[in-house]
């Protein structure tokens, strides 16, 4: 099927950083856990710790999955932006190199939705 372009389509992103006063958006999946089925757009503040993030945000997103109970925080492997990645709890998530926009995935060793389904 033929595609006629309608020209060149400008527009200034309404999703840029700056319009977040002072936050950033950050996307996380949890690997193996499609109860969630697309990633979490979360709002946060890039100077909060990496720590602080996985109990005041992560954790509460994650509470209504069964297995939210059995995430050993420690024991994550994580992945940015497809990378393997290994964060330093006590730094801050611009100071873990996460920036605006960018995708956390989670991989939870053990544990595979609910009954194994991957769900």
């Amino acid at each position: 099927m033929p595609i006629k372009s309608i020209g060149e389509y400008r527009f200034r992103p309404l999703d840029l950083q700056e319009n977040f006063h002072g936050n950033q958006l950050l996307y996380v999946g949890w690997d193996r856990h499609l109860m969630f089925c697309s990633p979490f757009a979360l709002l946060v503040p890039p100077s909060q710790s990496f720590a602080d993030f996985l109990e005041q945000v992560l954790h509460p997103a994650i509470a209504p999955h069964p297995d939210s109970a059995k995430v050993d925080l420690r024991n994550i492997t994580w992945y940015l932006n497809d990378e393997p990645f290994q964060p330093n709890l006590f730094a801050s998530l611009e100071a873990n190199g996460l920036r605006h926009k960018d995708m956390l995935r989670m991989v939870t060793p053990g544990l595979d939705g609910i009954a194994g389904s991957c769900s």
